[in-house]
């Protein structure tokens, strides 16, 4: 954690963050949340920028090596795969973003969303609720499933057992 410019990230108790994670500056991180190994979330934009006042939902994981910066928004219920590059505008509530992809500048990805891996979606991109999102660029290939939104249910709660077990082994 690191204060930048006057700002200091508010991290609810509940969330786990890692010591090798690194947090900084107007960033606002939600219950039962978590930020991994090696991942950055960056709130370091002046007033009036994107990216300035970050605020990450309830229940949002960002996994392993991801970079988080320029968002503004990322809702509840995300998991934000290894490797991933977050600087859109707007991230929904129940969406998957899977490894190594890129969400460019001012683009928004709507709720009950996945944005398969590696995919690239271009700065100005709007994704509507529900979407399926695959390529480089990326494109609407149709959208999620009833199975799909079950699954990415079953891997947040994975990934929120698993970050309950690593704060208890702090001690």
């Amino acid at each position: 954690m690191r204060s930048f410019r006057g700002k200091t990230p508010r991290v609810a108790e509940s969330t786990f963050v890692s010591e090798t994670a690194y947090v900084i500056g107007d960033v606002e991180i939600g219950e039962n949340s978590s930020v991994w190994h090696g991942a950055v979330v960056r709130g370091d934009l002046g007033e009036g920028q994107v990216g300035a006042g970050m605020k990450i939902g309830n229940n949002t994981h960002i996994e392993d090596n991801a970079v988080v910066h320029s968002a503004k928004v990322i809702g509840n219920n995300v998991v934000i795969g290894h490797g991933a590059v977050v600087e859109a505008f707007k991230v929904g509530d129940n969406v998957l973003i899977g490894n190594n992809a890129t969400l460019m500048a001012t683009s928004e990805v709507g709720s009950f969303c996945i944005v398969a891996s590696g995919a690239v979606v271009l700065p100005g991109m709007v994704i509507p609720d529900r979407s399926l999102v695959v390529g480089a660029p990326a494109q609407i290939k149709g959208t999620i499933s009833a199975d799909q939104i079950e699954h990415m249910a079953i891997t947040r709660s994975l990934m929120t057992a698993l970050a309950e077990e690593y704060k208890k082994d702090r001690g």
